[in-house]
């Protein structure tokens, strides 16, 4: 289940997907997820997804939280000629697997591979894997 002020139904399938933990979803400005990336990581910039994993330590506990910058969500999906709720789903999914452990920085691709294998799932535009391989 995904906790979130907002509609987010479509979210539902993909949180399922990855995960039965439920999560914490929340939406900021670009002003808001520039000090929220500053206070947690020491980047003085905004980003378009962050992930906050929670340790394991209790079985009824959620699996993280994870905050979606919805005006860079906006500009990108323009820019990239798809829907605001495709590219919502494309940060949902990158922020889900880096809450279940997966890191693209660290891993072989295997994050990557996972991405594109949810992606093609969910029938999201192949172009939101282009831009994810760079």
């Amino acid at each position: 289940m995904i906790i979130c002020d907002e509609n987010v139904d479509f979210l539902e399938k993909i949180a399922q997907k990855i995960s039965s933990k439920d999560v914490e979803l929340i939406f900021l400005d670009n002003e808001q997820m520039r000090n929220l990336n500053l206070e947690q990581r020491g980047i003085d910039k905004s980003t378009d997804v962050l992930s906050f994993p929670l340790v394991d330590i209790a079985k009824n506990l959620p699996l993280g939280s994870i905050v979606i910058n919805f005006e860079l969500a906006k500009e990108k999906a323009k820019e990239l000629n798809h829907s605001y709720k495709e590219e919502i789903s494309l940060l949902f999914i990158h922020a889900m697997l880096h809450l279940i452990g997966l890191d693209h920085e660290t891993d072989k691709g295997e994050m990557r591979e996972k991405e594109k294998e949810l992606i093609n799932f969910f029938k999201l535009p192949k172009s939101l894997i282009v831009r994810n391989e760079s």
